[in-house]
């Protein structure tokens, strides 16, 4: 049966063969019907993934610090061995010891790429940029498989580092350098390392019979006078601990003796930086800070270590290349037993710079107890070179205390949170309206434009209208007769508002809008100084196409801001023939022996717009400020025996009374004491020529008399250096002629 059916399968094949291969001959099929109406065949090919771009992708996640994203890269395989958390720490631990820099830590070049249909193998070359290491250069192998529509990386630890095979690690043993130390002008330390002793009491401890003893000793170590430490105990709770501050141990021994009779005093010895005196200059000098949590691993990866402290603020900031050296360490690579295996690299450490001030420590130390209870500053400036002599900001704080192993820390609350934020540097971050001590440039925009001259007259009465409205003088606030008629210098020396209005609504109507801010930023108004440490530009309005604008910024009010840095070097280059010298903190810079690496020179910043006869016409109205009976400032300072020159100031604002201010510089010609320029800012004190003018008579005669003449008790003061309980309202002091004040 079957061999009778073969001829008729293979019949059977043969035609329906010849029906494929010509469609239009099989039956049914109409002869129009043609093959090119058929769609072309459609074919997609998927692309096999390219390693490159895979490798790029990781590799921008490398150095971003992205772990997290690069992990998302490993094979299923290999994120079941290791997980996210453990990848992302063995990435982190690798970066922190080699000291990897951020952003330009990782640089890549891909060598070679060998692709098959289902894995691929990829040698790149590495640079590993480090802060202490230079560079290193290893050869990764990437050992590449496809899983779904991609590449993924069979990842060992050798893909971080060659040298990291079975289970090794890498150490490095740091070689950190002492801090360099800090010093005054004349080479006695400000922040040094030392023994020191934290020293505190409980009131309800105390011996009272031997209270004034305590009294005595607790003055003779620490900073309180006699007086302060009877109200600090006054004051106190009976059970809790109140710390007094940290004195050297040699210091403290040498009180042995009445410490030891004594009950309730507390004292905590430890090593560390010390800040002599409780803090000279501590907002400009600074404190050191610890590793913050969240910057951990950014320190870390500049070579310091865990419970490294570094510069926080200030100098110690600002300098802390210098004061910390050149970090140096040894990178070794270690076994699962913690034995060596080799060393990766080294770097030798070297020595820390010590960085002298220009600050005098006794002038800032007696100009700190000065400003009592008030928030303020005092800036005092070499007329003829720059150098800051002294920088005050106040209230204080004590630098020690951001030391964790000083008891008193604990006990002193958190110091950037404080209600009157002592760690806040008025001299520089301050930004204030500065009131009439402006009008000095506005007299100089008055005389440059040529609208104003020496001899210009007008009546200074209790008000004036200007620009539509009616402003008024100081006279009519304190109920005094109007000054009447004065010339442009007198109306500086009486500080008259109208006289000042005018000029500001007459420069604006006369095509000058812009004279007197220009001025202003002539004179080094709203930019910043160059000081060595942070500061604030200020503000100096820029649109001034206003006449109400350029009538408050006339007389210092308004949009206008500065700090009082700012005002000590504009005020010293009046002094000094017209020169802008940049403000400098710092003399010298070097290891202690050696020779400095730095030492100051004065800088010269700018010229002031003024001829020498408009200079010559100020200053001389700066002088009669003080010697004039009816200057503004000739009842605090008339009978100080330094001459100077000032400008007396009482600037409106919205935080309160009214700030005061005075400014001024000296001509006293000794060549052992170079003339100054002193800059005064008391906030929210009231009248500039009251309580700002009596500062600088004191920081005039300190400097002058070498500390032996404090210029009278201030205001505010029971005796010197010591505030009444509680701070008075000020009253004027019983010396000169009393009539003038100032606006």
């Amino acid at each position: 049966m079957k061999k009778l059916h073969r001829p008729i399968l293979i019949l059977t094949i043969i035609l329906t063969l010849a029906a494929c291969a010509n469609p239009s001959t099989m039956p049914g099929t109409p002869e129009a019907t043609s093959t090119s109406s058929l769609p072309d065949p459609q074919v997609y090919v998927t692309p096999a993934p390219d390693v490159d771009t895979m490798l790029a992708s990781y590799f921008a996640a490398w150095q971003a610090d992205d772990y997290a994203a690069m992990y998302v890269f490993l094979s299923q395989a290999s994120q079941a061995l290791v997980t996210q958390e453990d990848f992302v720490q063995k990435y982190t631990d690798t970066a922190n010891a080699l000291t990897l820099q951020y952003d330009t830590g990782i640089e890549y070049t891909i060598k070679n790429v060998v692709t098959n249909p289902q894995t691929a193998t990829a040698t790149v070359e590495v640079n590993f940029n480090t802060n202490l290491f230079s560079t290193l250069t290893r050869d990764l192998e990437f050992d590449l498989l496809r899983e779904g529509d991609g590449w993924h990386l069979n990842w060992d630890t050798t893909v971080i580092l060659p040298e990291l095979e079975n289970g090794n690690t890498l150490e490095i043993v740091k070689d950190i350098p002492s801090r360099g130390n800090i010093y005054a002008n004349d080479g006695s330390p400000i922040a040094k390392q030392e023994d020191v002793v934290a020293i505190g009491f409980v009131k309800g401890d105390l011996d009272t019979d031997l209270i004034s003893l305590f009294y005595s000793t607790m003055a003779d170590l620490t900073i309180y006078q006699i007086s302060e430490v009877i109200e600090i105990v006054d004051n106190a709770n009976d059970y809790d601990y109140i710390p007094l501050g940290e004195a050297l141990e040699e210091d403290v021994n040498r009180q042995m003796g009445a410490l030891t009779a004594m009950s309730g005093v507390y004292l905590n010895y430890y090593t560390s930086r010390y800040y002599y005196d409780g803090g000279i200059a501590p907002q400009t000098v600074g404190h050191l800070s610890y590793i913050p949590s969240e910057d951990v691993n950014r320190y870390l990866r500049q070579g310091y270590s865990l419970n490294a402290r570094f510069g926080g603020a200030g100098i110690e900031l600002a300098y802390e290349d210098a004061l910390a050296g050149t970090l140096g360490g040894s990178l070794y690579v270690k076994d699962v037993n913690g034995q060596i295996v080799t060393k990766l690299a080294e770097r030798s450490a070297s020595p820390a710079q010590s960085v002298t001030l220009s600050i005098d420590s006794t002038l800032q130390y007696l100009l700190q107890q000065s400003l009592g209870n008030y928030r303020g500053a005092i800036v005092v400036m070499e007329m003829d070179t720059g150098r800051i002599l002294a920088m005050v900001s106040n209230p204080q704080f004590d630098p020690n205390l951001f030391d964790s192993a000083n008891e008193n820390s604990f006990h002193s609350g958190n110091l950037y949170a404080a209600t009157d934020d002592p760690v806040f540097n008025r001299a520089t971050n301050g930004q204030y309206p500065l009131g009439s001590v402006f009008k000095i440039i506005t007299m100089a925009a008055a005389l440059d434009t040529g609208v104003f001259t020496e001899t210009s007259e007008m009546y200074c009465d209790h008000s004036v209208v200007v620009c539509g409205t009616e402003l008024y003088d100081w006279t009519y606030e304190k109920d005094r007769p109007p000054s009447g008629d004065l010339t442009l210098p007198e109306g500086l020396m009486r500080s008259c508002n109208p006289w000042f209005y005018t000029i500001g609504e007459t420069l604006y109507q006369q095509g000058y809008a812009s004279a007197i801010a220009d001025m202003a930023r002539a004179f080094g108004l709203g930019s910043l100084t160059g000081v060595d440490i942070s500061e604030q530009s200020g503000n100096i309005p820029a649109d001034t196409n206003s006449c109400g604008v350029n009538t408050q910024l006339a007389i210092g009010q308004g949009e206008m801001t500065v700090t009082p840095l700012q005002v000590a070097r504009f005020i010293a280059a009046v002094g000094n023939g017209g020169t802008l010298y940049r403000p400098s903190l710092v003399d010298s810079v070097g290891v202690d022996g050696g020779e400095p690496t730095y030492t100051f020179e004065p800088e010269a910043q700018g010229t002031l717009p003024v001829s020498d006869a408009d200079l010559n016409i100020i200053t001389e109205a700066m002088r009669s400020v003080i010697t004039n009976a009816r200057g503004t400032a000739h009842t605090q300072l008339a009978t100080m025996p330094y001459r100077a020159y000032g400008k007396t100031g009482t600037a409106t604002n919205t935080t309160g009374e009214s700030h005061a201010w005075f400014a001024g510089y000296t001509s006293v010609g000794n060549p052992d004491r170079p003339d100054i320029a002193v800059a005064v800012l008391l906030e929210n004190a009231g009248e500039g020529s009251e309580m700002a003018a009596p500062v600088f008579r004191r920081a005039v005669s300190l400097y002058f008399s070498h500390y032996t003449d404090y210029g009278y008790t201030l205001p505010w003061e029971a005796v010197p250096y010591v505030v009444k309980s509680p701070t008075p309202i000020p009253t004027e002091t019983p010396y000169g002629y009393e009539e003038p004040t100032d606006n």
